[in-house]
């Protein structure tokens, strides 16, 4: 039997203990769409999102105004940009839904009724939820949030939403099926407060249904 050497006492750790003030360890940005109280509708960044199935995880600040508005009116539209948008998703990170502006709110940050403006984005009607879809967006996702919780330190809120229809810009779909193509498509991704897109294709899951070239 073969065992693996030891590590010599006098050789550098491998790994060094840290305390990141943040840890978006390369996720992707979605643009929420909800409905405000009087009718109006408010767009939000967020970094904190995944998928179960066709139940998309949303975690949100607990007293932003996208967690108010969902708790009361739980329509949503999970809205995908790609990275070339990642300058119109930083314009509305300064600004808020909410007024007057919230002490626990970084500094800068300013009300804005009308996001959609500010941003340089535009709004598309949506078929089966009230708040509009961004119409820049290549991936759009109706969606129902189906239960609303706080996370177990108290500070956010926990968001399952179901998706009810599903939009794609043809031009990142696979002719004639209801894939997306990965080739064609690049989430904009979070990666400890820098955005990115997708480098090149390494290899895909032996689950996929869209294989593009063999494996060595």
């Amino acid at each position: 039997m073969t065992t693996a050497p030891l590590r010599s006492t006098t050789e550098a750790p491998s790994h060094i203990v840290i305390e990141p003030s943040i840890l978006y360890f390369g996720t992707p940005v979605v643009l929420l769409s909800t409905e405000n109280e009087d009718g109006s509708f408010n767009l939000a960044p967020i970094s904190s999102a995944w998928a179960l199935g066709h139940t998309v995880v949303l975690g949100l600040g607990r007293e932003g105004q996208t967690a108010r508005n969902l708790l009361s009116r739980p329509d949503v539209v999970i809205n995908l940009p790609a990275p070339g948008q990642w300058r119109a998703v930083e314009r509305l990170a300064p600004l808020t839904g909410r007024s007057p502006v919230l002490s626990t709110k970084a500094k800068g940050c300013r009300f804005e009724p009308d996001k959609f403006g500010a941003a340089g984005l535009h709004e598309e009607p949506s078929q089966v939820v009230r708040p509009p879809r961004v119409a820049e967006c290549p991936i759009q996702l109706e969606a129902r949030a189906e239960r609303v919780r706080p996370d177990v330190a108290g500070g956010f809120v926990i968001v399952e939403a179901v998706v009810r229809k599903v939009h794609a810009d043809p031009r990142i779909v696979v002719p004639g099926t209801d894939h997306v193509d990965p080739a064609a498509w690049s989430p904009l991704v979070y990666n400890f407060r820098h955005y990115f897109g997708l480098g090149p294709e390494l290899g895909h899951s032996y689950r996929t249904e869209t294989p593009r070239r063999s494996e060595d």
